[in-house]
Parts: structure tokens; sequence; C-alpha cells
């Protein structure tokens, strides 16, 4: 009989460790596709304006933005590993650390992308940072 109730959860286990790992899987396309996409936003940036700056601040920009989105990505599906699969009181303590330091490195990404505290401005996602870097390469600066 214990077994059956083993059984009954080992579908659901199973489901939220996949799900999870299609997070992380997400998050790592989204850092592939976004060094590429920046890439090729950086090189339309240099041949647009013959700037290095520029284009430099393009490529850390959008690159920047894509770090951003795939951290976000990654601490959900870590928030799925730990709520949905293992409960424990480590793991939560564990997902709590690992949330912090992904926090501050997301708090430093920006502070390095924007040159500002991210309390001194609105809040910028990272999908917002590429979006700007995007609209520096095409020489649009209205975002």
């Amino acid at each position: 009989m214990e077994e059956d109730g083993l059984a009954a959860y080992i579908p659901y286990t199973e489901v939220m460790l996949g799900l999870a790992q299609a997070f992380e899987i997400v998050a790592a396309l989204t850092l592939l596709v976004g060094l590429f996409w920046s890439l090729a936003l950086t090189i339309r940036s240099y041949r647009l304006d013959h700037d290095g700056k520029g284009a430099y601040k393009t490529m850390r920009q959008s690159f920047g933005g894509a770090i951003l989105l795939g951290l976000e990505i990654l601490v959900a599906g870590d928030l799925i590993r730990t709520v949905a699969v293992y409960p424990t009181l480590e793991n939560v303590g564990v997902l709590a650390i690992i949330v912090l330091i992904r926090t501050v490195l997301s708090f430093s990404l920006e502070i390095e992308i924007e040159g500002v505290p991210p309390w001194r401005r609105a809040l910028v996602s990272g999908a917002t940072v590429m979006k700007q870097a995007a609209a520096n390469a095409k020489g649009d600066t209205h975002g």
C-alpha cells in the first residue's frame, strides 16, 4: 500500500524536475542566442557609426541584458525545483542563498550596464536593456 502512495508522487516529481530542466535549457539558450544577437547588434552599430566605443557599449548593453534575462529564468527553474520537488528546510535555505547571489549579480550587472544603481532610476529588466541596446544599434536614441 505504501508503494502505491509513493508511485503516485513519482510522475509529479519527474514532471516538475523536467520543467525545472526546461527552464535551465531555456536560460542557456537565452544566453547563447543573446550572445549572437549582441554580436550582430555590435557589428551593425560599428558599421553604421564606425565608433568603437559605441559598438562596445552596444555589446555590453545587449549581452548584459541577455545575462540578466538568463539569470531571471534560472531563478524560476530553481524555484520550481526547490518548492515543488525538494521542499526541505535545507534546500529552501540553499535556494535563498542562490537567489541572493543572483540578485547581487543582477544589481551589479545593471549598475555596470546603466551606470547608476537600480534604486536611482526606474527598474529595468533584462528585456528592456536588450531593447535599448537594439535601439542604440539602429541609431535611435529614443528607444
